[in-house]
């Protein structure tokens, strides 16, 4: 997959291209490059992923407290596994948002990238002050015998899947509906980095995960995870928090993978989170801890060997 991060994004082949900032790649997004991949192949055409690096809402700072449910790294490797051939995170500054969205649409969508199709949602604004939107790409595209494409809203439950939805559900700790909509379970993909390794003195050896730092977490707590490494995937218990017992200050994300003795400092893994176990807490002392891992552990392995985890089980299991 090409993979373009500055303002040369001309294209020698005409495109499908898809619009959005594509957060955590739910339901609709991946419709919309569904039937983008779909044209492209129909037609001859090049699949393009148009995004922005960083995402706008980090620009405008509109909440001080929004999060990535997916880091760049995660969304890139995500979109390749997709099947896309051109994936471009369009650096997003004040400038930038300030041009028209005419100007966006016929320079450089119609213009630098030679697009033949484009999708969107149907609800996608864009330009200087979201002034655009698909009426104008519609009446633009005819101009220049672009076709452009409006994709409904995909509901889930009623309602309609969004970014801020499924962001709600993971900071309520409902990863059941933010898995459904997500598609693909809410995962970390980060590098192992060494830790205490206190987990190995009681029998519980564990790996930390260092993670982007505009990544939204779900709350601090215990969950039911399962982990990918080198091509096999591993059930575990994962802890993100500070680890209060030892006095740690620190987030982190620290997992106890079942049947795993490996140092693998470095490396990447890819950690899938399906089921809340238990909010973090202090406890009295290291053996009280390493009674309840034990406890969280039992709680996942009967978590992964029961009807409610079977939706996901997947064939190489």
């Amino acid at each position: 997959m090409e993979h373009i991060t500055d303002t040369y994004i001309e294209q020698e082949r005409p495109t499908a291209v898809t619009l959005g900032n594509f957060d955590g790649l739910h339901l609709g997004h991946r419709s919309l490059i569904k039937l983008t991949k779909q044209f492209a192949e129909e037609e001859g055409l090049k699949s393009v992923v148009f995004s922005f690096l960083p995402h706008p809402m980090l620009v405008f700072k509109k909440k001080e407290d929004f999060a990535l449910i997916m880091a760049p790294s995660e969304k890139q490797h995500t979109i390749e596994q997709m099947g896309i051939d051109t994936y471009i995170e369009y650096p997003f500054d004040e400038e930038f948002a300030s041009m028209s969205a005419e100007d966006f649409a016929i320079k450089l969508i119609f213009g630098k990238l030679r697009c033949r199709v484009l999708i969107v949602g149907e609800n996608y604004r864009f330009g200087k002050g979201a002034s655009g939107g698909y009426e104008m790409l519609q009446r633009l595209g005819e101009e220049r015998g672009v076709k452009v494409i409006a994709v409904p809203s995909v509901l889930y439950e009623e309602e309609r899947v969004s970014s801020s939805r499924i962001r709600r559900c993971l900071i309520e700790k409902n990863l059941e509906d933010a898995n459904k909509m997500l598609t693909v379970p809410y995962f970390i993909l980060g590098t192992v980095a060494e830790g205490k390794k206190l987990g190995r003195t009681i029998g519980f050896p564990t790996v930390n995960i260092i993670a982007h730092p505009l990544k939204l977490f779900p709350p601090n707590g215990v969950y039911a995870t399962k982990t990918l490494y080198e091509g096999k995937y591993y059930y575990g218990v994962t802890n993100i928090g500070k680890n209060p017992t030892v006095n740690g200050t620190k987030k982190i994300v620290e997992t106890y993978l079942f049947d795993f003795d490996k140092t693998i400092y470095g490396e990447t893994l890819q950690t899938f989170f399906y089921k809340f176990l238990r909010s973090e807490q202090k406890f009295s002392g290291v053996e009280e801890l390493q009674q309840q891992i034990a406890i969280n552990a039992e709680q996942a392995r009967e978590y992964f060997a029961s009807e409610e985890y079977a939706h996901w089980k997947s064939d190489s299991e």
